[in-house]
């Protein structure tokens, strides 16, 4: 068995580990160093598509990260979020940088995680089409090969630009919460999230709430005699829904989305329970606003609910400076307001969100391409 000695930076930051990889255990395949650029973005693209990474399964398209980058000659630090549950191996991070110069000007980060269902990769002419094709393995792949090529270019030394990949962005942000105790600061950080090639100049803030209704169980031949739990959190959502939110010129609406609503254990049992989750999008002011006009609407149904709200934020702004760019405000959230420092913060990327997290989930290959170049494009306006 012949083995690649290659240099890793682990968790110690100012110390270098030795470590033996096996090419046959390695997911990475090294033929794609040979490669042409847009044969070598393809199958990276590919390679991170086929590898299911819902979150909390991080471990494995993280590895194959640690592989393809250090392999390309650069030094990979991990850093674990959190055990895998799947149970198979940690959830990491991934910082990546040229020499041993950790501190760099640029930041460039996208997310490796997905939502489910996994489904796999398939090419349909000139469409790819799979989980996390669009979100956010497309700007992944665009993100390393327009470093690449730029690298190649000479444009690029030692402390100019870093690539950090990070777990958990689809459910909490916990992984990019974690980056900051990497200690770094970056006067550039470009984040990689479908934008239609645009760039983008904002985005909603977001917040969540659970309502509890806690009723009395009985039979269901006898109604007076128990209390329905359904019956009380269903007028309470119904007056959300004609609850005046606060909206903006710029990013038009504050939304809710009822993402789940359950209760109950059988048709002819009252239910003792029931409960709603509420997503919210915020256009305008901050979370304590909106969170008093949503109980306000729920004490009018005039029912005894517990409700509790998730952490949120704001509308996001985001800087859209850099010419030949055409701008878009986008509704979702991002990782941008997780990661701490006075930068300035591109967003961009190819495909659109409205492709994002569907069962039709797809981008076009000439979007991945011309992605590698508006990354490049941002990467060189950074460094100025």
């Amino acid at each position: 068995m012949k083995l690649l000695k290659l240099p890793l930076l682990l968790l110690l930051p100012h110390l270098t580990f030795t470590i033996s990889i096996d090419p046959q255990q390695s997911l990475y395949d090294p033929a794609l160093a040979s490669s042409s650029s847009s044969s070598k973005l393809l199958a990276l693209h590919k390679s991170l598509v086929e590898i299911e990474s819902i979150t909390g399964h991080e471990h494995d398209v993280a590895q194959y990260l640690v592989d393809y980058l250090t392999l390309q000659g650069l030094t990979v630090e991990t850093q674990v979020v959190g055990p895998g549950l799947d149970g198979r191996g940690k959830r990491q991070n991934l910082l990546a940088y040229i020499g041993q110069q950790r501190k760099t000007k640029v930041l460039v980060s996208s997310h490796i995680d997905t939502v489910p269902p996994f489904w796999p990769y398939k090419r349909k002419g000139e469409e790819i089409w799979g989980r996390g094709t669009v979100d956010a393995k497309g700007s992944v792949a665009a993100q390393i090969i327009a470093f690449e090529e730029v690298w190649k270019a000479g444009k690029l030394g030692k402390g100019d630009v870093a690539l950090l990949f990070v777990v958990g962005e689809e459910v909490g942000g916990d992984g990019m919460k974690k980056a900051n105790d990497f200690g770094l600061k970056w006067d550039t950080v470009i984040f990689g999230e479908p934008t239609e090639l645009k760039l983008a100049s904002g985005h909603k803030g977001i917040s969540g709430m659970v309502i509890t209704a806690k009723g009395k169980a009985g039979h269901s031949g006898y109604p007076e005699l128990g209390r329905n739990a359904i019956a009380m959190l269903v007028p309470a959502l119904n007056e959300l829904l004609k609850a005046e939110l606060p909206w903006s010129e710029e990013y038009g609406n504050t939304t809710l989305n009822f993402g789940t609503i359950e209760g109950g254990v059988a048709a002819n049992v009252i239910a003792e329970e029931a409960r709603a989750q509420v997503s919210i999008r915020i256009a305008d002011g901050d979370p304590a606003d909106v969170e008093k006009v949503l109980l306000d609407a729920i004490q009018k149904a005039g029912q005894e609910l517990d409700v509790e709200f998730h952490p949120g934020y704001g509308p996001i702004y985001i800087d859209s400076d850099v010419p030949g760019f055409k701008t878009i405000v986008v509704n979702y959230g991002t990782d941008i307001p997780n990661l701490k420092g006075d930068h300035k913060r591109y967003l961009y990327g190819p495909g659109t969100i409205l492709m994002a997290h569907s069962d039709h989930e797809h981008l076009k290959i000439s979007d991945l391409e011309t992605a590698v170049k508006g990354y490049k494009a941002l990467i060189e306006h950074s460094l100025k």
